[in-house]
């Protein structure tokens, strides 16, 4: 009785600790290399007059972007390890969420809808223009390490977004890699101004 008690709980963890399959990590792992790619060439062999031009006083300048960019890579990837994934799995949310992994990807690069970032993930010059890409790219790096090894039930747990709505933990992931995608974007904005410095 107790050797068949035991197997039970065994079935029973094994089904509580799905994860996500090889197909659903190649896919965010490509998109975070490729956005990876995207926003350092952005930022690549800017004069530091470049780095800090600002086409107006509300828009932010490259360096302000690329802070942002950066500071919110570690921030969200602390918020699925640290409170996502340690809160209790949501199944009602979770099934909210199912489906929507590409519409988040293509909403998040429409730069027609604009949002205010939170004052914590704003500019303050946390990092020089020199020593930024080293930075990210550490950050960049611990996120495809996360996505490539956890064995975390990242569709079971889930938190809603703002604006997104309900997200599941893997959704959260690609949020991360399409973030980047949104605001390099921006950084090829302000440098398409013709105020812009040559």
């Amino acid at each position: 009785m107790r050797k068949l008690l035991g197997l039970t709980m065994l079935a029973a963890t094994c089904v509580a600790a799905e994860t996500i399959t090889q197909t659903e990590r190649d896919k965010a792992i490509q998109h975070l290399n490729e956005t990876r790619a995207k926003f350092l060439a952005s930022i690549k062999g800017l004069s530091a007059e470049q780095w800090n031009f600002k086409p107006g006083p509300e828009v932010w300048s490259v360096g302000q972007v690329a802070e942002h960019i950066t500071v919110s890579e570690g921030t969200i990837l602390d918020l699925v390890r640290l409170k996502i994934l340690a809160a209790p799995a949501n199944p009602e949310l979770a099934a909210q969420a199912n489906g929507n992994d590409d519409k988040i990807l293509t909403r998040l690069v429409d730069r027609s809808e604009k949002a205010q970032a939170p004052e914590f993930l704003r500019p303050t010059a946390r990092w020089t223009q020199a020593d930024l890409p080293a930075e990210f790219e550490s950050r960049r790096a611990k996120t495809i390490e996360f996505i490539r090894t956890s064995q975390d039930d990242l569709r079971g747990h889930a938190l809603p977004h703002p604006v997104f709505k309900a997200m599941d933990a893997y959704q959260w992931v690609l949020l991360i890699s399409g973030h980047s995608a949104r605001h390099t974007l921006q950084i090829q904005e302000v440098k398409a101004n013709p105020n812009f410095p040559k």
